[in-house]
């Protein structure tokens, strides 16, 4: 099974919040999902991202793919380098 880190869209219509989740690569985009690691609002200034870096070290060394998005913010908030 193929896992990826990816961001799942909630919120309403042109409101858009994003939840950080470990997902298998072949589920839908807001579908089912392993486990919920973070959280991320673009549209605050700046953008709240949360994450648990312990959470998102362990799936990265099991070898879950992030997305390149998720890469970005895990650069940004210190989970990798």
């Amino acid at each position: 099974m193929a896992v990826k880190i990816r961001l799942k869209r909630m919120g309403a219509n042109k409101k858009p919040f994003y939840r950080i989740v470990v997902a298998d690569s072949r589920a839908p985009r807001d579908g089912k999902f392993i486990e919920e690691i973070g959280y991320y609002d673009p549209l605050k200034d700046p953008a709240d991202v949360r994450v648990d870096g312990e959470r998102a070290k362990k799936w990265l060394s099991n070898g879950a793919q992030p997305t390149e998005i998720v890469r970005s913010l895990f650069k940004k908030n210190g989970v990798i380098a």
